[in-house]
């Protein structure tokens, strides 16, 4: 193998890597202005497709609010955890779901993280994502979704694992914003993207050959 082409594959390689280092966080705001002081409740899902599904975790972080959490949360499938402190999601069962009681205040905000190989290393053989789920509801069974114009599911928001490990957000509550958080590299991704310039500048020079030829 050339040494040009040894250059241009650990130079994907470096790039690879960082690319495939961090997960993909959003931050989520919803402004409850307009039903503070109801006592009602959220839903929080992350499942698989029908199909063949790879792999995915979901973490949310950060939890805050002027509202109120009740009672202790209904935990069904892979979910561990608690808010106000960390919840932790896999797809590895049908549904999997963390329900609590809530009574609302003026805002409400959360970051959830989405990662492992479905995100970082597509395998290009499954053939179904995994999907985020959100909503709101102003009754303590969940049964009265509120703040959504999802008519169907009741969902404020959704967020799609896809099968390139991109993701896709479907929002229908016009009082909720969930935007992704730009990804800062840590020290070690760092070290990776000197290692990767380095590589480039060699490969730059080699391209361009001893100066004293054009001398």
């Amino acid at each position: 193998m050339g040494k040009r082409a040894s250059l241009f594959i650990a130079l994907s390689l470096c790039f690879a890597r960082i690319a495939s280092a961090a997960p993909i966080t959003y931050d989520a705001t919803v402004n409850t202005s307009s039903i503070s002081g109801t006592a009602g409740s959220f839903d929080l899902e992350f499942n698989p497709g029908p199909l063949v599904t790879q792999a995915a975790s979901l973490q949310i972080l950060n939890f805050s609010s002027d509202g109120t959490l009740v009672g202790s949360p209904a935990l069904t499938g892979d979910v561990s955890g608690a808010l106000p402190g960390t919840v932790t999601f896999d797809n590895g069962t049908g549904f999997n779901d963390y329900f609590e009681g809530f009574a609302y205040g003026s805002t409400l905000s959360f970051q959830f993280s989405l990662f492992g190989p479905a995100l970082s290393s597509p395998d290009g053989t499954s053939t179904s994502g995994s999907t985020f789920a959100f909503s709101m509801f102003s009754d303590a069974a969940g049964t009265m979704p509120v703040l959504t114009t999802d008519t169907v599911n009741g969902f404020a928001f959704t967020v799609d694992v896809n099968l390139d490990g991109s993701t896709t957000v479907t929002n229908s509550s016009p009082q909720t914003d969930p935007a992704i958080v730009p990804v800062v590299p840590e020290p070690s991704s760092l070290a990776l993207i000197g290692t990767a310039l380095a590589l480039l500048a060699m490969l730059r020079l080699r391209q361009q050959g001893p100066i004293y030829r054009y001398l």
